[in-house]
């Protein structure tokens, strides 16, 4: 497929993993192709880790699933019943994490781009994630961000240095089929704002504030 329809196709998986683990021919060409992402001052700021282990997939969807509790837990009542069939994770039947990270010493302390604008290297990573999303969306491979975590837990299950901040667990794996429509749309949690409300031309234009519970 080419990008465009790779952009239109690409859904945020949950509940679709078929419980294969990926081979490691494809997963070496979505980190290849994560890892040819642009990034500001060529400082290439990301690492990823692997995560296959069973017993350690086991423990993230352990904490994962107490934080979903939590989150369910501070909603007002009928958000909670939206969000209540909404799945957040995929994590032990996707079979594969990938913690992606950010090391902001990556090129020294003259980093070309990222000196008014700091964030440029967590955009970076963003930057990587979408790389691995797209190609994976075009290898019929299904991709999960989780972010129902405590750092802290996960940085030591995985063992991330103090000094790199950790972005994403991403949920790869092979998958049954896409959503045509996206989860948190199907649901009713929130649907997709038209691009007309999104777009302004020469100065920022004010639509109004938008209901936001």
């Amino acid at each position: 497929m080419d990008v465009f329809e790779a952009i239109l196709r690409r859904r945020d998986v949950r509940n679709e993993f078929s419980g294969e683990v990926i081979d490691e021919a494809r997963l070496e060409r979505l980190l290849r192709a994560a890892h040819s992402a642009p990034s500001v001052g060529n400082t290439q700021p990301w690492d990823f880790v692997v995560v296959q282990d069973r017993r350690n997939l086991a423990r993230f969807a352990e904490h994962v699933a107490q934080c979903r509790e939590d989150f369910a837990n501070s909603l007002p009542q009928d958000r909670r019943e939206t969000f209540n069939p909404i799945v957040v994770e995929g994590i032990e039947s996707s079979r594969t994490g990938v913690v992606v990270t950010y090391d902001p010493t990556r090129g020294g302390g003259h980093v070309l781009g990222r000196h008014t604008i700091d964030e440029t290297g967590h955009l970076s990573v963003a930057l990587a994630i979408q790389n691995l999303w797209l190609a994976a969306t075009a290898e019929g491979v299904g991709v999960g961000w989780v972010s129902f975590y405590q750092e802290a837990f996960l940085r030591e299950l995985v063992g991330v240095p103090d000094r790199d901040h950790i972005v994403a667990w991403l949920c790869v794996g092979p998958v049954t089929h896409l959503q045509t429509v996206p989860d948190l749309e199907r649901f009713g949690w929130r649907d997709r704002r038209p691009l007309s409300e999104a777009v302004h031309r020469e100065r920022f234009a004010d639509f109004g504030v938008s209901e936001d519970r």
